[in-house]
């Protein structure tokens, strides 16, 4: 998965600088498991999307490329880059993004 997302983040805007702050967070939320769930909300795979009443991806629970795709796009909307997301989880207690 280490090697989907860094070949994935450029097309997404992220230098490849960022890298370290992605690995962090995903380390953080799931240990790069694609199929890490958390067992007290909905949250599923490598970026710990919350499933519950989205309509995911095609794959999304059982392809990493489709879950990092849904997670750089998630960071890229909601917080512009992943070191910025990686500052959120940090800041935040209990940790999220």
């Amino acid at each position: 998965p280490r090697e989907i997302a860094r070949a994935l983040m450029p097309s997404y805007g992220f230098d490849l600088s960022q890298f370290s702050c992605l690995d962090s967070l995903y380390m953080s939320e799931s240990g790069w498991k694609v199929d890490a769930d958390n067992p007290t909300s909905s949250a599923y795979g490598i970026p710990q999307a919350l499933t519950d009443g989205r309509d995911m991806p095609a794959g999304y629970f059982s392809s990493a490329e489709v879950q990092i795709k849904w997670g750089l796009e998630y960071i890229q909307s909601s917080y512009g880059s992943p070191c910025n997301a990686w500052a959120q989880w940090q800041s935040r207690s209990p940790h999220w993004y």
